[in-house]
């Protein structure tokens, strides 16, 4: 399988495979064709290459490799390996950082729920630390997650009725309005751990929007 490099470097998000619970092979398929970077995590190598798929860029600090990277190079050449052994960050963050440091606008992550729920965590909320920097977007069979954009903190998008929409906190997000949502806020405060905007839904065909005022919050798109 490979058949993301079908257009321009930067046209289209880059796409990063993690370590967590695979998504279907469907979902795959629609990312890759239309990304013209796969980036996959040394955790996840050996079930990527087992899916005969092309990668781009190998990244993490290899310990736990069971393929030695020569043979890896040997079947994906070419492909850029990244030893990136810092602790002070997890593998997914160092590939995010790579892919600014690059200068693309945006990525897709999939593999990156499920499994650890402690990895699954970290890898939803830390999305919110990147809203200026690129647009990020965290994409299961089940979910689109990704932060809402930088100041003025305003997101429209149009969606067909009852569809499932979510506002999740990081911390506290203050001054929440909607239009268009079943369950609507009027400037309100959102709070992870105490109260949260999930499973609320698209009142009738058309554009939702949220705004706030202050703090940080994700969107899920979401489905059954």
């Amino acid at each position: 399988m490979s058949s993301h490099h079908i257009v321009r470097e930067k046209q289209e998000p880059a796409l990063i495979i993690a370590n967590g619970e695979a998504c279907s092979m469907d979902l795959l398929e629609q990312l890759l064709e239309w990304s013209p970077l796969v980036i996959v995590l040394d955790g996840a190598v050996e079930r990527v290459l087992d899916l005969g798929i092309k990668i781009d860029v190998l990244f993490g600090d290899f310990d736990g490799l069971s393929i030695p990277l020569d043979e890896i190079k040997r079947r994906q050449y070419p492909i850029e390996i990244i030893h990136a052994p810092d602790q002070e960050k997890t593998d997914l963050e160092k590939a995010i950082d790579y892919l600014i440091s690059r200068e693309f606008p945006a990525v897709n992550i999939v593999w990156a729920t499920g499994r650890r729920a402690d990895h699954t965590l970290a890898n939803i909320t830390n999305l919110v630390k990147y809203r200026e920097q690129i647009q990020v977007k965290m994409i299961d069979d089940y979910s689109v997650i990704f932060p809402l954009s930088p100041l003025p903190n305003v997101f429209s998008k149009w969606y067909k009725a009852e569809t499932p929409i979510s506002l999740i906190p990081v911390g506290v997000a203050e001054g929440i309005e909607t239009d268009n949502l079943t369950y609507p806020l009027y400037g309100e405060s959102l709070t992870l751990g105490a109260r949260i905007g999930n499973s609320n839904s698209v009142e009738k065909d058309g554009i939702i929007t949220i705004k706030y005022k202050k703090g940080e919050m994700l969107i899920m798109e979401c489905r059954d």
